[in-house]
């Protein structure tokens, strides 16, 4: 028979499995992150840069802001309903062109609850913006700004809903964002483990070193391409991975359209190439050197890229 002692361990046992139990009944979960909703940018001459996603990539501004001495405070380029380019002045010369990206959630609170309850610094509370959206930043591991937003009801973004969706934009659809990440095991564990991405694929461009690695937001199909270094580009060299990607569906006749403009609206070569991923892109700069790549959706015979074995760089 069990002593008296005994006995006690084991319902001391019980009970702290039934609080263990209590207290992870009362942990929140995740809400949804369901795209990719803007990628922000930097510009040195804010006209310039302007012209190229209007003029050349063909998307339209439904709004901008001003400053209050009348100066441009940024502006947005609408890709399809839910995805826009921002664009602002630069703060600094020769700096990272890149602002911040943003995910889409349709409980910003509840978000903002569940990444405090996983130790991310977050505010007080979401705000709301210019355009009346509610938002707030959080900072990942690498250093990268990321916007957490919800399109609110009486929010510019749901006002112009079927508007300014012009007819000869270059895409409907922004598939990814790429970011520059140094340190893999960091971001791959936030971004997974907290937010709840998945790895879709990997790719390296020698084969012996892994570049780049895919993770799907957790209610969508979009994607966050790390861009992966030993060491930081300098500032003024991050353009090319810093980048975002328009899926178009063929890229010769996105191609064909964008040379029949004038040429003094891009003067640098547009080529058509096979990706890593057997996907066919063309690269775009705008006047900063920020990368837009136009991609098709599907591999050139529709099978999977099988995903790279290779290490990632060693610092």
């Amino acid at each position: 028979m069990p002593s008296p002692f005994t006995r006690l361990l084991k319902y001391l046992g019980i009970a702290l499995l039934i609080s263990c139990s209590a207290l992870s009944d009362k942990l929140p979960s995740r809400p949804r992150i369901t795209g990719l909703a803007h990628i922000a940018i930097y510009a040195h001459d804010f006209e310039k840069s302007r012209a190229f996603y209007r003029d050349f990539l063909g998307f339209t501004e439904p709004y901008s802001l001003n400053n209050p001495d009348g100066s441009p405070s940024m502006t947005f380029f609408k890709i399809n309903e839910r995805q826009y380019i921002e664009l602002f002045p630069e703060r600094q010369a020769g700096s990272d062109r890149l602002s911040h990206i943003s995910f889409e959630t349709d409980d910003i609170e509840a978000l903002r609850f569940y990444l405090a309850s996983k130790g991310v610094k977050v505010p007080n509370a979401a705000g709301r913006g210019r355009i009346g959206n509610l938002s707030f930043n959080i900072t990942d591991p690498a250093g990268h700004t990321l916007e957490m937003l919800q399109y609110m009801p009486d929010g510019w973004t749901v006002r112009e809903q079927g508007k300014a969706l012009g007819a000869v934009r270059i895409s409907e659809h922004m598939m990814h964002a790429g970011i520059i990440v140094t340190d893999l095991t960091a971001e791959y564990q936030f971004y997974t483990d907290i937010l709840g991405f998945k790895e879709t694929w990997r790719g390296s461009k020698s084969g012996t070193e892994l570049s780049w690695v895919n993770l799907k937001v957790p209610d969508g199909d979009d994607y966050v391409e790390f861009m992966l270094y030993k060491d930081q580009p300098a500032p003024a060299q991050r353009g090319s991975a810093h980048h975002l990607c328009l899926q178009v569906p063929n890229i010769e006749t996105s191609v064909a359209a964008l040379k029949s403009k004038p040429s003094e609206m891009y003067v640098r070569p547009i080529e058509v190439r096979l990706g890593v991923n057997r996907k066919r892109q063309a690269n775009l700069f705008d006047p900063d050197g920020t990368r837009t790549e136009l991609m098709e959706p599907g591999t050139i015979d529709g099978k999977v890229t099988p995903s790279s074995t290779a290490p990632p760089p060693k610092h």
